[in-house]
């Protein structure tokens, strides 16, 4: 009973991150990111995101195989992975270049925004992938 327990927890703790961030970057949307302090802010909310679903969506991995639920394991295994794909590979790298020329163009904040923006659409995607999973296949 407790693995079950606790791999429950874990995919709560997950859908919590991801909501949070679901909401939480959405008004970002509206500064301009023409500053290196909001592309700063930005980047950092980014961050965390990424670090917080590593980890949750990591031990929600082991708590699934513990159970004995292999399928969900390697479902909350590619999670985790992606999310560390984003943050070490893809989005922050990019962030971290476009920042240090935010504002001297207009291009690169126009690419900023853009990374911004699909940063939220692959949240979006890892989060309604969790929430199918768990209201079709069940545990």
């Amino acid at each position: 009973m407790l693995p079950i327990v606790v791999a429950l927890m874990a995919t709560v703790v997950l859908l919590v991150w991801m909501g949070f961030f679901m909401m939480g970057s959405l008004p970002l949307l509206v500064l301009s990111h023409d500053t290196p302090l909001d592309s700063r802010f930005i980047r950092g909310l980014f961050n965390v995101y990424y670090v917080a679903v590593v980890l949750t969506a990591g031990a929600a991995a082991l708590s699934y195989a513990w159970c004995g639920r292999p399928f969900f394991a390697v479902g909350m295994g590619f999670i985790a992975g992606l999310a560390f794909a984003l943050r070490r590979w893809l989005i922050i790298p990019r962030m971290d270049v476009l920042r240090q020329t935010i504002p001297a163009t207009v291009t690169s904040i126009a690419r900023f925004r853009k990374l911004h923006i699909a940063g939220m659409v692959l949240n979006v995607m890892q989060l309604g992938t969790v929430a199918w999973a768990l209201t079709r296949l069940g545990l």
